[in-house]
């Protein structure tokens, strides 16, 4: 039997799949772009035509799979929106779903990963939540520009901190129990870095990293959005999806360090330092 990887060419899914071939698991990796994943992945994985929003892609996808590897897809806002897919793992002997959703989703029903937890508890299916902190890929990406051009960490976080974490670490943790279905079934574990850090430290890393004097511009919440949605020409309602993150982390939540990760890997989750290095490249 194989892995269902859905997602598979995204930030996280992309780490699922390579660990779980590392790991001598069969996959199938899934995604609307097959093309693009046998691109990626090559012949060692399977690919698969999956799109969430369309059930007549369900089957194919879903034969042969005793593990499936869930993400929500970013243009699914709603949590109905995933409930006919969860339905269609009814009755097909899936050993596990291991769902990626978010840090403290627990005890906050806003984000829709809550209900979709619950929905897959509810569904009877064996499950594995999966809450990370702070992706670092989100310096790396969406807020590299700003680094790059502007010398600046321009995110509305106040003086909160993150413990932030790889979605490198995120994949082999996912591997791990997707690996050992039965050990693992109906649980959840919080993923996060081994430090708690401001932005203002993330600057102080950048600067150390890159050589240049980089600055946490600390703006306001509607100077992030008007920037975001004017000069970056970004989407509103996923400018508004950061912005409303970011008022969660301003509270608290983005905080917590665990130490989920290693009892999972036995390994120490990479640092901010490291993860910079590493990537140098997306900020010069």
């Amino acid at each position: 039997m194989s892995v269902l990887v859905t997602g598979a060419s995204g930030n996280v899914g992309t780490y699922v799949v390579k660990e779980l071939m590392r790991m001598g698991e069969q996959v199938i990796a899934a995604g609307t772009d097959t093309e693009k994943l046998k691109r990626k992945f090559g012949a060692h994985a399977g690919t698969v035509l999956l799109d969430m929003s369309n059930p007549a892609t369900y089957d194919c996808a879903v034969e042969g799979a005793d593990r499936v590897f869930l993400i929500r897809p970013p243009h699914m806002g709603k949590p109905e929106e995933m409930y006919p897919f969860i339905d269609a793992l009814k009755d097909r002997n899936i050993q596990l779903v291991a769902f990626l959703s978010l840090m403290g989703v627990e005890k906050n029903p806003i984000p829709p990963h809550h209900k979709i937890e619950k929905y897959i508890e509810h569904a009877g299916l064996p499950y594995a939540h999966i809450r990370p902190g702070f992706f670092m890929q989100n310096l790396s990406g969406i807020h590299a520009t700003e680094i790059r051009e502007l010398n600046q960490v321009f995110i509305p976080a106040g003086r909160s901190r993150t413990s932030f974490i790889d979605t490198a670490d995120i994949g082999l943790a996912a591997a791990t129990l997707l690996r050992e279905p039965i050990l693992y079934r109906n649980t959840s574990y919080t993923l996060t870095g081994s430090e708690s850090l401001d932005y203002y430290q993330v600057a102080e890393i950048l600067s150390r990293v890159t050589g240049r004097r980089i600055n946490y511009a600390k703006p306001s919440f509607w100077r992030y959005i008007q920037y975001y949605i004017h000069h970056r020409k970004l989407d509103s309602a996923y400018v508004n999806v950061t912005a409303a993150l970011y008022l969660m982390t301003r509270l608290g939540t983005a905080a917590h360090v665990t130490t989920d990760f290693q009892q999972l890997t036995g390994r120490e989750p990479r640092t901010l330092a490291e993860f910079a290095e590493c990537h140098l490249k997306c900020f010069i």
